[in-house]
């Protein structure tokens, strides 16, 4: 199935080389899609010379920088109007290992709607961050699975592959989370329009280089989004039972 992998970058310019080869290695036929958000340090004028090494590479230049949601919106847009079938979300910054590709490509292949690359299964690990950040990341996983009713351990997992036909069944464009919320807005979609979710183990690492892009900000938006979406629940299961379906 046709692959694109969608790696939206700001100041990446020293992981954005070895994140190419290492998915060029593992996919050797997919298209690798670079949406960079203006980033001064030269980010898109690397990632575009790679093409010639490494072939398939395109870079989608955004003017400013307006949040993780809205260059994904952008990138899996740009790949599906070339007819990308398997739309791949990964972090610019290493901490995805480009080995778990091929999986997360014939889940999807053998009939999942999402595959999520998960830190929180059995096998699954976070490596290098300090105890804080991974009991931020633990409890606010089980509190969106918990108030959400989603039975999936790593919704905020940002390495997952999605079929184009569930991206647009699911109206993905509508999404409208700007930050990490925009992972956990799209989990919540996909389940409710009936999707199907699999989830295998991977290893987290954290970045090599650069500056982690997380804030105080982005995961107050990601508390009030989950709170949104149960209320907009809330309301839906109302109405139904109003209705007598």
């Amino acid at each position: 199935m046709r692959t694109t992998v969608i790696v939206p970058t700001y100041n990446e310019a020293g992981n954005i080389v070895a994140l190419c080869e290492g998915i060029r290695n593992s996919l050797p036929n997919a298209s690798i899609l670079v949406v960079d958000d203006g980033s001064p340090d030269g980010t898109a004028e690397l990632a575009r010379s790679l093409n010639d090494r490494l072939g398939q590479i395109e870079v989608l230049e955004r003017s400013e920088k307006t949040g993780l949601g809205a260059a994904y919106r952008a990138g899996m847009a740009h790949a599906i109007g070339q007819g990308a079938e398997i739309c791949i979300q990964m972090d610019a910054d290493l901490s995805h290992d480009p080995v778990v590709l091929p999986a997360l490509v014939a889940n999807v292949e053998h009939g999942a709607d999402l595959a999520i690359g998960s830190r929180y299964v059995p096998g699954g690990r976070t490596v290098d961050w300090p105890w804080n950040r991974v009991a931020l990341s633990r409890w606010g996983n089980r509190y969106v699975a918990g108030v959400l009713g989603l039975a999936v351990n790593d919704a905020t997992a940002g390495y997952r592959a999605y079929a184009a036909d569930a991206l647009r069944r699911m109206d993905y464009e509508t999404v409208a989370a700007s930050g990490y919320g925009f992972q956990v807005e799209m989990t919540h979609r996909l389940v409710r329009a009936g999707g199907s979710i699999v989830e295998f183990p991977i290893t987290f690492r954290e970045r090599r280089e650069g500056s982690s892009k997380l804030s105080g900000g982005i995961v107050n938006e990601a508390f009030v989004l989950v709170l949104k979406l149960w209320l907009s629940d809330s309301r839906g299961r109302r109405e139904r039972r109003r209705s007598g379906r």
